[in-house]
């Protein structure tokens, strides 16, 4: 049986990666990697996730989702009604990412300068996905963790894309992902995707979840003021804007 990594790695995303198709009020794809020692993420992360669910619900089966909250939707409906309660929440959520002992590896690409610049582009998402997938080697890397297995987990999306971003997951870290001037060598690590339904409600999704549509508002309106991207940016170990 393979050694597993004392790290465990929360994906989401923020956007669309279609080149067909291109949003002009959001052209950019971000993928955000949330990397935590799991002895950390027992013992600290989900405890003040849970404590924050059992503050402003009474129970434990509340999804974070960072669309609805924002929105107001569902489950977080109750934030239209008082401004103070909507501000202490804010303020409870902020905490819980501040306190967070987390380490975030992101992406941002750019679709339409994407476009201009090449005249057939890879997939934003495999665009990101390699650029992460090389960061997270170098942190595990530079923790120790080399030879180890490190599962990469993601939210489902539908069989059909699940099977394919696995697919590309794989031959990124075979080495038959590589572009440019270079091939990265990937087989020093050993990485296993794994797929988690959103009812599973895994607190590091909704942690990752919280954070790539931040990170894609960064590049997307730079200067503009935002409470979450700070928060998030002191947690940032690398960030690739592309091209």
């Amino acid at each position: 049986m393979a050694e597993f990594s004392d790290y465990i790695v929360y994906v989401d995303e923020s956007g669309d990666h279609s080149l067909t198709s291109i949003d002009a009020d959001f052209p950019v794809f971000s993928l955000s990697f949330c990397v935590v020692k799991k002895d950390e993420y027992l013992s600290q992360v989900v405890p003040a996730m849970q404590a924050l669910k059992f503050k402003y619900w009474g129970h434990d089966s509340v999804v974070l989702h960072e669309h609805e909250i924002r929105k107001s939707k569902g489950d977080f409906t109750f934030l239209l009604t008082d401004r103070s309660l909507r501000e202490q929440f804010y303020e409870d959520l902020n905490q819980v990412m501040v306190d967070a002992p987390i380490t975030i590896i992101a992406s941002v690409i750019d679709k339409v300068k994407l476009t201009a610049k090449y005249a057939n582009p890879w997939s934003p998402y495999d665009l990101a996905l390699h650029f992460c997938l090389e960061r997270l080697q170098a942190f595990l890397r530079e923790n120790g963790q080399e030879g180890r297995l490190t599962h990469v987990v993601f939210e489902c999306r539908g069989k059909a894309e699940d099977d394919d971003l696995e697919l590309t997951f794989r031959r990124i870290v075979a080495g038959e992902g590589h572009w440019g001037y270079r091939k990265h060598k990937f087989e020093i690590m050993e990485f296993e995707p794994k797929f988690a339904k959103k009812s599973v409600n895994s607190t590091g999704l909704q942690l990752a979840d919280l954070t790539a549509r931040p990170l894609a508002l960064r590049t997307l309106r730079p200067g503009q003021s935002n409470r979450a991207l700070e928060v998030i940016m002191t947690k940032m170990g690398a960030v690739k804007e592309f091209p």
